[in-house]
């Protein structure tokens, strides 16, 4: 039966819902600019009626719970495109900066300093015997290859910081992971009765999620979702199993959590390797399986896969760079170097080399092609006085009998190369072949001239035998294996000018014999930059011209860092339109809250009302009982 109490309850349970409809406007115009706070509502029913003669007789209001305005499907977008965007901003801030390295403008960069290279060898090939220009020819030479190893060092440095990046986020990754499991937990016991929802809470996890996504990519998964009608058409609420996964690997499964191990013990290069641990410490590759976010960027750009002999990566867009500056400068090397090897000398000195001497050479790593060349022997006069052809096939190795068909046994071979019927003064009485090894356990290919000959003024060369009009089509056999050099080194990190050159530049020579005029040598230097020359770049092969070759490398860098700028500015669009409907859903409106602000004093102020009433009814009854 209903009385003036229950009258004054009713009053009292409308002072309780505005109260706290009250409290939830100010926890949402507190956290205005809480990121990833949800606007909450105070769902609100009325009170179980009473039974009375007259008929149910109402109770007055009751707070049902207080829920968030959430939508999961628009906040899934807003996730996936927050991955999208932080993986294109690093890669787009990357890049830029990688494209900073190849300035090949207004006469700068290594470009610029290879025409000048070419301009002093023009020189030289016309003032053969001027020892000022050959200091100006190994002053240019430095001034090139320190370019290349500076650039080389810079990319390389860029791929070292990528590297270092990338260990910092993995552990980020697994702190947030670890602190998700945690919440997950307390979100189940703050739920546990199914009667109250923990919003702070869940906001807070939405915050990590998403945080979670713009570094790995990562997915989060329930088994349902409920939808929230009562507070907005477009709420919805998961629940039930929950996982978050990186490319089908669950690193959050409810409470608990699968730490991402990163290590690079094993890996001489120091190149980090991602492995996914499983509850029983079991390690398994993920490198290559992660390509959302900041942690999928870094991994595009250094390289994933990593060579499991040298530890250096097999793919990425800076180790492509790196590979393709390697690649230029080593086509540079070998290139000049068989140039360099018509020059007359006494002794010749190889490269250390890791090749079986007795196993094929064309099959081995060094760049050697089937073909001939041949070993010249000049006098004093510069007069050839002996000629002999060293062919080389697919069988070819270096060391074996004589007469056999190695490099050894061509050389050492008896053979009339004069036509003159005279055995004592052919290419084999001239010649000494040495395969050494030294202290070091290292080993080398020597030619050397007889200590007889060599008092007596005698000189060599070798000169690669042509198939075209190309350079390219000979043997390479001086140039890949370093017999005669001018340029040290075999990549971008390690060429510079060779070191006997460096210590003494007149030593540079201009002319194939070792008279006074002669510049055959650098002639043929000066023709080195209108020749195409094969670059290998992995699987591929660029035949192409000095000039071309680095314009490919630069043009590489500049075209996909335009395209990243492009993708990042779509991209950077679509994640503005997809956040802006996120906020549409769940950011708080001030001008709502202000105006939910003065619906719920006035509910307040009439509810106060109601007990004013009350109290001056209760007066009255007191009154007439006195």
């Amino acid at each position: 039966m209903a009385s003036i109490f229950n009258a004054l309850h009713i009053g009292y349970s409308g002072l309780n819902v505005a109260q706290n409809g009250i409290n939830t406007t100010g926890h949402n115009i507190s956290n205005a600019e809480t990121e990833g706070y949800t606007r909450q509502r105070v769902v609100q029913a009325s009170s179980t009626p009473l039974q009375a003669a007259p008929g149910n007789v109402g109770n007055g209001a009751t707070i049902m719970n207080i829920k968030r305005i959430f939508d999961n499907f628009v906040f899934d977008k807003y996730t996936d495109a927050s991955s999208d965007k932080e993986y294109s901003d690093f890669e787009k801030k990357t890049l830029e900066e990688l494209s900073t390295y190849f300035p090949e403008i207004d006469g700068v960069g290594i470009k610029a300093d290879l025409a000048e290279y070419y301009k002093m060898w023009q020189t030289f090939a016309d003032n053969p015997d001027n020892d000022a220009i050959k200091l100006a020819l190994a002053t240019q030479t430095n001034t090139l290859t320190k370019h290349i190893a500076y650039t080389q060092s810079k990319v390389k440095g860029l791929q070292l910081r990528l590297n270092d990046q990338l260990a910092v986020n993995i552990n980020e990754v697994n702190a947030i992971a670890k602190e998700l499991a945690g919440i997950n937990k307390s979100i189940e016991n703050a739920e546990a009765g199914k009667t109250y929802t923990a919003n702070d809470l869940r906001d807070k996890r939405n915050v990590l999620e998403r945080s979670l996504s713009r570094l790995i990519g990562a997915v989060t998964n329930s088994s349902s979702i409920k939808s929230n009608i009562q507070i907005d058409s477009s709420a919805n609420i998961k629940t039930g199993s929950y996982t978050i996964n990186v490319n089908g690997f669950n690193i959050v499964d409810g409470n608990s959590y699968h730490p991402i191990h990163i290590d690079n013990k094993n890996n001489e290069s120091g190149f980090y390797v991602v492995s996914y641990e499983r509850q029983d410490g079991v390690l398994i590759p993920m490198t290559e399986n992660i390509s959302g976010g900041v942690v999928g960027s870094i991994l595009n750009l250094r390289g994933a896969g990593l060579d499991t002999t040298s530890g250096m990566p097999t793919d990425g867009i800076v180790q492509n760079v790196v590979t393709q500056l390697n690649a230029f400068a080593r086509g540079l090397i070998e290139s000049t170097n068989n140039i360099y090897a018509r020059s007359a000398t006494t002794k010749m000195e190889s490269n250390t080399l890791s090749l079986n001497p007795i196993n094929s050479i064309v099959n081995s790593s060094y760049n050697v092609n089937p073909g001939s060349f041949s070993i010249v022997i000049y006098d004093i006069d510069g007069k050839i006085v002996a000629r002999r052809s060293i062919k080389i096939d697919v069988a070819t190795s270096m060391t074996g009998i004589v007469g056999s068909n190695s490099i050894q046994g061509q050389i050492e071979s008896q053979g009339d190369d004069n036509s003159d019927g005279n055995a004592n003064n052919d290419v084999d009485d001239f010649i000494r072949f040495n395969w050494a090894t030294y202290a070091s356990g290292e080993k080398a290919l020597e030619f050397e001239l007889d200590a007889l000959a060599k008092s007596q003024g005698y000189t060599f060369s070798l000169e690669d035998t042509l198939k075209t009009d190309s350079y390219s089509s000979g043997t390479n056999f001086a140039g890949a294996l370093g017999m005669s050099r001018y340029f040290d080194g075999n990549d971008a990190k390690s060429i510079k000018l060779s070191s006997n050159i460096k210590n003494n530049p007149t030593l540079i020579s201009a002319g194939a014999t070792p008279l006074a005029g002669d510049n055959k040598v650098a002639l043929s230097m000066v023709q080195h930059q209108y020749e195409k020359y094969n670059f290998k770049i992995g699987a591929n092969t660029y035949n192409e011209k000095v000039y071309a070759m680095f314009d490919i490398i630069a043009t590489d860098v500049g075209t996909q860092t335009k395209a990243a700028i492009l993708k990042n500015e779509t991209i950077s669009t679509q994640f503005t339109a997809i956040e802006l409907e996120y906020f549409s859903v769940s950011k708080v409106g001030l001008d709502e809250e202000m105006a939910n602000l003065i619906k719920y004093q006035t509910a307040y102020g009439a509810a106060a009302k109601i007990i004013t009433t009350i109290d001056q009814m209760m007066q009255t009854l007191l009154g007439i009982k006195t």
